[in-house]
């Protein structure tokens, strides 16, 4: 009922904003699982770990930042009075804080173990995305449930 009243301003960043969150989870997924390929398979541990850091560098990284760029504009076009306060945004906001601080880290060792062929810093990065795809997967609950 809700977006039957949402402004029309509001249709490209929150379409914007929502395919980036859903781009940002389906990456996080792959690296997660080519992580978890990895560990059960030792003769095919470095494609995967390889293919993990490469989906890490071209897929999450530009996902997440299209996803914060459709926040930001979605919240702006909103309008909301100074005083509204919701636990939703709250929830995106920290899980969106603490993710680009983990993808950051993740993202540098994604380079280092690309450029090394290291497996461990691989692994490191697929144990960090396994905790970034709970806490986006607790975010896209907060914004589909909107909890008070």
């Amino acid at each position: 009922m809700l977006a039957a009243i949402r402004p029309d301003s509001v249709n490209l960043p929150l379409f914007l904003h929502v395919l980036g969150a859903m781009l940002l989870v389906g990456f996080l997924f792959a690296v997660a699982f080519a992580w978890i390929l990895g560990r059960r398979s030792q003769q095919r541990a470095e494609g995967l770990a390889r293919f993990g850091l490469k989906t890490l560098l071209l897929g999450v990284l530009p996902s997440y930042i299209l996803m914060r760029v459709g926040a930001q504009w979605t919240e702006s076009e909103q309008n909301y009075p100074d005083e509204f306060e919701a636990t939703w945004i709250d929830i995106g906001y920290i899980t969106a804080d603490i993710g680009a601080l983990l993808i950051l880290i993740s993202a540098i060792l994604a380079g280092v173990g690309l450029r090394r062929g290291n497996v461990r810093l691989a692994r490191i990065v697929g144990v960090v995305s396994v905790i970034l795809l709970a806490a986006f997967l607790v975010a896209v609950w907060a914004m589909t449930a909107k909890p008070t």
